[in-house]
């Protein structure tokens, strides 16, 4: 798994969370050359779309392992509030518009980055108002397992994050976290958990 923030201009703002798959230092390096080229094609000033499907042909190009990643972008425009995003197999993200509760954004997906060329992805815009959340994670978050094989699932995230919605974004991260470590308990995880939380002020 991967996170990865940054600003593009004084103006905006780029968010990126993505899962890789596979195991072991074959996947660590993909990650690393998929983090690099995203953020590139970002930097350029692209469009969310436009970011994914030149990543994805540029993964496509060179992908002997067969590896994919998913991945969920977004840019932030920080004078006006919009959010445009695009999504390449990952998470739904979660949103908590001000003064309301965190709710799944049940976005389009698109296929995921490497798994072939030619695909094209999808963009959409939010407008968020100062005080509106953010929190987009990895699978290992609702697939936390306990010693019963019972799956943490995404109404226990949503709870927890409902639970702690005024709190700011790391003590927002924390209590999530908490609340998969007391399901788990010593239950052995084989997934990465991973989560990014943003708030705007």
């Amino acid at each position: 798994d991967f996170y990865d923030y940054f600003l593009i201009d004084d103006d905006h703002l780029g968010m990126v969370i993505a899962d890789v798959s596979g195991k072991g230092v074959p996947a660590a390096l993909f990650m690393m050359a998929s983090r690099i080229i995203l953020s590139s094609f970002a930097k350029q000033g692209k469009s969310p779309a436009e970011i994914l499907r030149s990543t994805n042909e540029a993964i496509c190009q060179n992908n002997r392992e067969e590896m994919f990643v998913t991945v969920w972008l977004g840019i932030f425009e920080i004078s006006t509030g919009r959010l445009t995003a695009a999504n390449a197999g990952h998470e739904y993200p979660v949103i908590m518009h001000r003064g309301g509760d965190f709710e799944l954004l049940k976005d389009k997906h698109g296929f995921v980055i490497g798994g072939m060329s030619g695909v094209k992805y999808t963009e959409y815009e939010l407008t968020l108002e100062p005080g509106s959340k953010l929190f987009v994670y990895t699978d290992g978050v609702p697939e936390a397992t306990n010693i019963e094989n019972g799956l943490f699932g995404t109404k226990r995230m949503l709870d927890a994050l409902n639970e702690n919605k005024n709190k700011d974004p790391k003590a927002l991260l924390g209590c999530v976290k908490a609340s998969v470590g007391e399901f788990v308990e010593t239950a052995e995880q084989f997934d990465d958990i991973t989560m990014l939380g943003f708030e705007y002020r």
